[in-house]
């Protein structure tokens, strides 16, 4: 049988030159999304932090941390949507291991 759904980790980095309304809109955007297909399990705002290396002459970015379960199809569009959306500099969505 196949599975229904997955458990999904998704880290992204918001450019820390947005205002605070702006990074909040970014973040609040991509917890809706997530409840909208699938179920929030975790949600972490890490903060500000240095960069591992420079994106476009930026060394620094808003690292969030989403946990979530969704149904496998579910992951691809959510991608897709972090690429065109502004202020989103990086994004990387991993399978949890259970």
């Amino acid at each position: 049988m196949a599975k229904t759904s997955e458990k999904y980790e998704l880290m992204y980095i918001i450019n820390p030159n947005l205002s605070e309304e702006e990074t909040a809109a970014v973040v609040e955007k991509f917890k809706g999304l997530v409840e909208q297909n699938g179920t929030l399990d975790e949600m972490e705002e890490m903060g500000k932090r240095k960069l591992a290396y420079e994106i476009n002459y930026i060394s620094e970015g808003y690292y969030v941390l989403v946990k979530f379960t969704s149904a496998p199809d579910f992951p691809a569009e959510l991608d897709r949507v972090l690429g065109i959306t502004d202020g989103v500099m990086r994004s990387l969505i991993t399978l949890r291991a259970e």
